[in-house]
């Protein structure tokens, strides 16, 4: 199992013995801290893994185990979460969470000859964020402000494999407000099945939900 093939989620309980061979077969991990903390199910030890050389993305999981799918949030997660847990403000730098998010995540992937970072030969992906909202002033250094400051709401373009598909923060690919009119009537009938109370039926029972 253990190869360039295999893409392991989590990793949270691996140990040394497993980080080698992690390493030695150049699998690819996926961290997902989010996921991790929502779920009480530990801190993966990804100082380790990037010391051991271990090709370590960043990804969200899904939407059952982390309410906001946004890697922005993600990256400065993981920048953070692990200086708190070894007591080292250099245990994951800026620089590696956000290499995680990029080239990082495409070797994982196997996928590091077509994405990952701006090369000749690779697929145009973009993303182009406004440093002149208030959060963003002063900038020192992006990379930095990559991991600590920046959320997806200044994101501004999105570019896919040379297609743009956000312009000026408006989606170009969909309808958005038909999508949130489709989730929301998908959101009430399963609601239903799990004696979700409807808020617009004032008859309509109502009981606590489990945490």
């Amino acid at each position: 199992m253990l190869d360039t093939r295999l893409v392991a989620a989590h990793c949270v309980w691996v140990d040394a013995a497993d980080i080698a061979l992690l390493a030695n077969s150049r699998a690819g991990v996926v961290h997902n801290p989010r996921s991790n903390l929502k779920l009480a199910s530990g801190v993966a030890p990804v100082p380790d893994m990037l010391h051991a050389g271990v090709r370590v993305g960043l990804g969200t999981d899904g939407a059952a185990s982390n309410n906001e799918l946004d890697l922005l949030a993600e990256i400065q997660l993981a920048a953070l979460l692990h200086k708190g847990v070894r007591l080292d403000p250099l245990a994951v730098p800026a620089s590696a969470a956000f290499e995680m998010a990029t080239i990082g995540g495409a070797r994982a992937l196997g996928l590091d000859h077509l994405i990952g970072s701006l090369e000749p030969g690779k697929r145009a992906d973009v993303v182009i964020v406004d440093l002149d909202e208030d959060n963003l002033v002063p900038l020192y250094d992006p990379v930095s402000h990559l991991a600590y400051a920046v959320e997806a709401a200044d994101v501004r373009t999105v570019v896919i494999d040379g297609r743009v598909v956000v312009q000026d923060r408006i989606l170009l690919t969909a309808d958005d407000t038909e999508i949130k009119r489709r989730v929301r009537e998908l959101a009430t009938r399963i609601g239903s099945l799990r004696g979700v109370p409807d808020d617009r039926d004032p008859q309509r029972p109502r009981r606590a939900l489990p945490k």
